[in-house]
């Protein structure tokens, strides 16, 4: 354990050879010379975007996409080089900023295009298409409008990208709607060229997309939450996902251990209600630091001492309620885990997700910035 972690109430293990082996993984199921693009929007999923940019540039990689302009500026002021892409819209108020910390944008749409045009300073762009994603991006057909741009003396368009929105699932119909995305995304550089466009670099590939089409040959691919360790769901990440292991591991400790006679209880609204005798212990974390208040009354689970326990009432904003009855000598001061290994035992972030009705992507990326963050190196 990292010596600061000793004086923690509650922490982020990060682990610097788990992100090295996932980002190995992915480069080498792309094709020689395609860019990687890591995804560190939200805070690169929860795991402190900086510290992950940081050696991810060690491990080679060729640049970023941020949500929005604050977090790409955030990076520049941390020292970080590379593209930074920031993959959503930013309104004519906040262009300065792109301009300021060399940041590439995405046009949206036509308006957004002449928007970024008219702002009196050249600016670095992708391109964004719309494949039936119906989120951000020019029409697959709309080849005038994207010419406009890739003629725009005031854009310097660096890149051109579409997003698979179904390519998670074995579903037919949505391998079937993933294929049509990416025939109307080749046919639309196939258009672009016989127009006398010079095409720029291509990025489609997400994590799933790396993993599961590795034959694609684009210049650029987008990783993702499959960098950190994990796929959305349980399924995903069985399926693709097998060569991955998890960066991130949350943890805290026992602040007090309570025995309860039958009938006690315990927490807000005393939600938990001793059916027999019982030992709780109270862990210092709670929803203010990303565990979700849905994983109370039994539905999630904490590791101590290496076995399982249920997390029983309301968890609180700061505190949270474990059943340990089953588990011996739990004393104020252990360790307790939330995702990670302990011992045998493992709670993988999707399996957490999925007892509160999410995915990991959302779990991790909501976690507070109250937990500290501690890397456990294994880096060049």
């Amino acid at each position: 354990m990292d010596a600061d972690a000793l004086t923690a109430r509650a922490w982020c293990e990060l682990d610097g050879a788990a992100l090295a082996q996932n980002f190995a993984a992915l480069r080498a199921a792309l094709p020689a010379g395609c860019r990687m693009l890591p995804a560190v929007k939200a805070d690169a999923y929860g795991h402190g975007a900086v510290g992950v940019a940081r050696r991810l540039r060690r491990l080679g990689a060729a640049g970023f996409c941020v949500a929005c302009a604050a977090e790409g500026a955030a990076l520049r002021r941390a020292g970080i080089g590379g593209e930074i892409l920031v993959l959503g819209y930013t309104a004519p108020a906040d262009f300065p900023l792109l301009h300021r910390w060399r940041l590439t944008q995405t046009v949206a749409d036509a308006g957004h295009a002449a928007a970024l045009a008219g702002c009196g300073r050249r600016l670095r762009v992708h391109i964004a298409v719309d494949t039936g994603m119906h989120r951000l991006g020019f029409a697959a057909d709309d080849i005038d409008g994207i010419l406009r741009v890739l003629a725009c003396k005031s854009l310097k368009a660096t890149g051109i990208f579409t997003h698979l929105c179904t390519d998670d699932t074995l579903a037919e119909a949505d391998m079937a709607f993933a294929g049509q995305q990416l025939a109307a995304f080749d046919g639309l550089c196939r258009a672009l060229a016989v127009r006398g466009a010079v095409v720029p670099p291509r990025h489609v590939q997400a994590s799933t997309g790396i993993l599961r089409h590795p034959g694609l040959k684009y210049e650029a691919a987008r990783p993702g939450i499959a960098l950190y360790g994990t796929l959305a769901d349980a399924a995903a990440t069985a399926r693709w996902g097998t060569a991955l292991r998890a960066v991130l591991s949350l943890r805290c400790r026992v602040a007090a251990v309570h025995a309860l006679a039958p009938g006690e209880g315990a927490g807000y609204g005393l939600a938990y209600r001793a059916a027999a005798p019982a030992t709780l212990a109270v862990l210092t974390i709670g929803y203010a630091d990303g565990v979700p208040r849905a994983l109370g009354g039994g539905a999630g689970t904490v590791l101590l001492h290496g076995r399982r326990a249920p997390i029983v009432g309301r968890v609180c904003m700061d505190q949270l309620f474990a059943d340990v009855t089953a588990i011996p000598g739990v004393r104020a001061g252990d360790v307790a885990t939330l995702i990670g290994r302990d011992g045998a035992q493992t709670l993988p972030a999707c399996e957490v997700a999925a007892a509160a009705g999410t995915i990991a992507n959302e779990l991790l990326s909501r976690l507070g910035s109250r937990p500290a963050r501690f890397w456990k190196e294994g880096l060049p």
